[in-house]
């Protein structure tokens, strides 16, 4: 079960982050790729950046607002509407597929706090948040949390801010009940 509950987690969170090694995930303090992701995951000291237009403010925390709600839904169609349509590091159709199947064998939802859009340039953009994870594996009830800090990656393809990439790393899973 603890295996199962691992697999999703890592295909949440990591199916999207692409090619990273193991040891890239496990250097907290390391940043991930000079300019994928402005924010050193491990660091403390989360601003917001300078001259990010008003519009593009609203326009982009409003995409990453139903990129969390769609993903909570289970709404496949929905979150996948959130996701480019030419994502860096991971295949598409692959990230539905696996997606698609997450949906299908667990109930889960994502919680956003500190919610930081830490760079901006006229076509791409990153937002950092403080992520929990509540999940229920629907077969068996079992039931795990985690967290973690992520920074989302967004593109602006046809006037609109969809995902492209997903960094992540985790802090410890908490056992929360009925694993066997």
């Amino acid at each position: 079960m603890y295996k199962w509950i691992g697999i999703v987690i890592a295909a949440l969170f990591l199916t999207a982050c692409g090619n990273e090694t193991e040891e890239t995930m496990q250097q907290q303090d390391t940043v991930l790729d000079e300019k994928a992701v402005s924010y050193e995951l491990a660091g403390d000291d989360v601003q917001e950046v300078t001259g990010l237009p008003k519009q593009e403010k609203q326009a982009l925390l409003a995409a990453f607002d139903e990129y969390m709600a769609a993903f909570n839904a289970g709404d496949l169609d929905r979150y996948m509407a959130t996701i480019s349509d030419n994502p860096q590091g991971f295949d598409y159709d692959e990230y539905e597929e696996s997606t698609k199947e997450m949906f299908a064998t667990y109930h889960i939802r994502q919680q956003a706090e500190d919610v930081t859009i830490i760079d901006y340039e006229r076509d791409t953009a990153q937002i950092f948040a403080n992520v929990t994870l509540d999940m229920k594996e629907v077969a068996t009830t079992a039931s795990l949390q985690s967290g973690g800090r992520q920074v989302t990656v967004f593109a602006k393809e046809d006037d609109a801010w969809e995902v492209t990439s997903i960094y992540f790393i985790g802090n410890e899973m908490s056992h929360v009940g009925n694993l066997q």
